[in-house]
C-alpha cells in the first residue's frame, strides 16, 4: 500500500468505524506506527478491517497495538450522534483519538473525503483510505475490534437485540426486535429504524 504522507516520520493513520449502526457509539482510532513496521504489518494481512474474519482482525489488533508508537480510541455515544448527526459525530470521534495521542504526529491521514474540523495538526484526506493507506488500514482494524468489544459486553445488557451477531447494525433480526421491543436508551433514535414507536 502507497502511503501518501510524504517523508513524514510519525504519521497518524485514522478511521472510524460504527457509522451505520442503529445502537452504540461511532469509535475512532488514531494509529502512529515506526517506518520500520510497514513492511512487517502488511506481510501480516494489515488491510481494511472489513475484508477480513473476526479472529485475524483480534490478532492484527494486538500486533498492530505492540508495535505502534502510540494509538487512541476516541467515540461519539448514541445522544451525541442524534444530536450533531452521525457525519460530525464521525468527525469528532476521529478528532477526539488524535488529540488524545501522546506522540505528536506530524501528518494525520483521515480516511474518507473529510478534515477534522479544528485540527492544529496538518491532515489530508482519503477516499477508501483503508484500502490505500497501511496506516489507515491499522486503525481501521483497532477501531473495528475496540467496538466490537464494547458490543459484546452490551449484548449481556441488552439480550433482545441480538448484539452478539449484528453488533449493532440493523440486521432482519435486530430490525424485528426494534419493532417487539421498542429501542433501548444506546439506540440511535435519529435513525429512522429506531423510531418505531412513532411509525
Amino acid at each position: 500500500m502507497p502511503e501518501l504522507a510524504g517523508d513524514w516520520e510519525q504519521v497518524a493513520g485514522v478511521d472510524e468505524v460504527g457509522r451505520g449502526a442503529l445502537f452504540g457509539p461511532v469509535v475512532a482510532a488514531a494509529v502512529i506506527l515506526p517506518k520500520s513496521a510497514f513492511e512487517e504489518l502488511a506481510a501480516a494481512g494489515v488491510r481494511d478491517s472489513k475484508q477480513l474474519s473476526s479472529y485475524r482482525r483480534s490478532k492484527l489488533a494486538e500486533q498492530i497495538q505492540a508495535i505502534a508508537l502510540d494509538w487512541k480510541i476516541g467515540y461519539a455515544n448514541n445522544k451525541e450522534i442524534d444530536q450533531i448527526n452521525i457525519l460530525q459525530a464521525s468527525l469528532l470521534a476521529m478528532k477526539r483519538a488524535v488529540t488524545k495521542l501522546k506522540v505528536q504526529p506530524q501528518m494525520c491521514l483521515v480516511d474518507g473525503k473529510w478534515l477534522l474540523p479544528e485540527l492544529s495538526i496538518p491532515q489530508q484526506s482519503l477516499v477508501k483510505g483503508d484500502e490505500r493507506s497501511l496506516v489507515i488500514a491499522a486503525a481501521s482494524i483497532v477501531a473495528k475490534v475496540w467496538r466490537d468489544d464494547l458490543i459484546m459486553r452490551f449484548a449481556t445488557k441488552y439480550p433482545a437485540y441480538h448484539l452478539a451477531t449484528n453488533k449493532g447494525y440493523g440486521t432482519a433480526q435486530h430490525l424485528l426486535a426494534l419493532q417487539q421491543y421498542g429501542p433501548s436508551s444506546l439506540h440511535r433514535m435519529s435513525f429512522s429504524p429506531c423510531r418505531v414507536g412513532n411509525q
